[in-house]
């Protein structure tokens, strides 16, 4: 239905051969990046659409979620029943997700089929019905998930966090809307949001597969072709990171509590972005080897489980964390959190940390290019956020540079327990929250709680 942001931006790994890539632009005028393959007689595209639910009409929040999640439920002459028919007579694969950053749009077709299966996509993007019954049924859908929600800990602290981390900023509300806001989209409104963000002035498009570069030029033609050149919203603008030191309690009956915690991060643009992803594996990134899992969970059994990781929205980033833990024992994981968190900074890291970690990440593959699908997802992905075309054959280069001084480096600028904002969710015993937070965060929260 959407796509939840992600959490923890995951560096790209370079696959165990040179990825070539090329650049194609279509008779049209749309570009793409493409990587052959003619191994197999698939072809996976993806098409990134720049940014997704922050596009939304502020008075008409979780439009374009509800709009990208009904674009395949009927297009052109046909209703749902009879695309969701041409689509698996076809054997063909199509997604429509929406986050943030970006609406994105991928299919996979058997390489006889890709015509085919172009006009429906293109049928989907440009000509989609939004007939009555059809909205009706995501609609309720999407009610469903709100719903939901609203009674889930870890979901009320993450948007307890992104509402005191951005502001007015579009990042600080649900893609999804509230129960409110859907109810009274109209089908009106569906098409509005539907030209805010599918538009050929803000597509990006990564191509993998049995295909040439002759041959795909005019598939996305009539796969965008269609389209308006300009979307009708501008592009969001930068958001300004809120974020104070402190924490906030949302009262919650429950015998343990939902932790999230986060700090100011930086774009993965930045040059001293390896340093942090290098830090943050050491830190907390890194599953059972990170410092926060051996202090937190193996040496006091205070978690199950701790992780923290660099949130690199293209708009804003933070450096962030979550655990949960029980309601008696929660105040002393966070004070261990904090030292941590000031530990990197004051100390560094080791060499057997730094290499345990550079030997970890360049040989692990967090993205495999081991499919057309993942690899024309890489595609769209990197151009989404300015990487360039030789990133993937440089990408472990780069992890390997990162010294020491570069980690503590970093750590000086960015890790400061005393920035951190702790959102806390459940009864934490011994420790009392910032009360004007703690009432502001409490006004939405549903009065019969579990």
């Amino acid at each position: 239905m959407r796509a939840a942001i992600a959490l923890f931006f995951t560096v790209m790994a370079v696959p165990a051969h040179a990825i070539d890539i090329q650049e194609v632009t279509s008779p049209g005028g749309i570009k793409a990046w493409l990587v052959e393959d003619h191994s197999i007689p698939f072809v996976s595209l993806s098409l990134d659409f720049k940014g997704g639910a922050s596009l939304d009409d502020p008075k008409k929040r979780g439009a374009i979620n509800l709009m990208t999640a009904t674009l395949e439920e009927g297009a052109g002459k046909r209703n749902a029943t009879e695309f969701a028919q041409a689509v698996e007579a076809l054997g063909v694969n199509f997604s429509f997700d929406v986050g943030d950053d970006s609406l994105n749009v991928s299919m996979r077709s058997l390489t006889e089929n890709r015509d085919e299966a172009a006009d429906l996509l293109a049928q989907a993007l440009s000509q989609p019905r939004f007939d009555e019954s059809a909205v009706e049924r995501v609609r309720a859908q999407v009610q469903a998930i709100i719903k939901s929600e609203a009674t889930d800990p870890q979901s009320i602290a993450a948007k307890e966090m992104a509402r005191q981390a951005w502001g007015d900023h579009p990042y600080a509300s649900s893609t999804n809307g509230t129960a409110e806001s859907v109810a009274k989209l109209t089908r009106k409104d569906l098409v509005a949001a539907k030209n805010r963000v599918l538009a050929r002035d803000r597509v990006v498009v990564g191509v993998a597969g049995d295909i040439s570069a002759e041959e795909l030029g005019p598939l996305l033609d009539k796969i965008l072709g269609g389209l308006p050149e300009k979307g009708t919203a501008p592009l969001p603008e930068e958001a300004r990171l809120q974020l104070t030191g402190g924490v906030t309690v949302i009262d919650w009956d429950s015998p343990q509590t939902i932790v999230s915690f986060a700090g100011p991060g930086l774009p993965i643009d930045d040059p001293d972005y390896f340093a942090a992803y290098v830090a943050n594996h050491i830190l907390g990134g890194g599953g059972f080897s990170s410092r926060m899992m051996d202090e937190i969970r193996e040496k006091r059994g205070l978690t199950y489980g701790i992780g923290t990781g660099l949130a690199t929205g293209i708009y804003g980033q933070t450096w962030q964390g979550g655990m949960a833990g029980s309601n008696d024992t929660v105040s002393q994981a966070i004070d261990l959190i904090r030292q941590e968190w000031d530990r990197m900074a004051e100390e560094g890291v080791t060499q057997k940390e730094l290499t345990d970690a550079k030997t970890y990440l360049t040989g692990e593959y967090p993205l495999r290019f081991d499919g057309n699908g993942k690899i024309a997802s890489i595609l769209a992905g990197m151009q989404l956020i300015g990487l360039p075309a030789d990133y993937p054959n440089t990408r472990n280069e780069q992890v390997e540079a990162v010294t020491a001084d570069d980690v503590q480096r970093v750590a000086k600028r960015l890790l400061h327990s005393d920035e951190l904002r702790f959102v806390l969710v459940g009864r934490p015993e011994g420790i009392e929250g910032d009360a004007q937070e703690d009432a502001r965060a409490a006004e939405d929260q549903p009065k019969d709680k579990p």
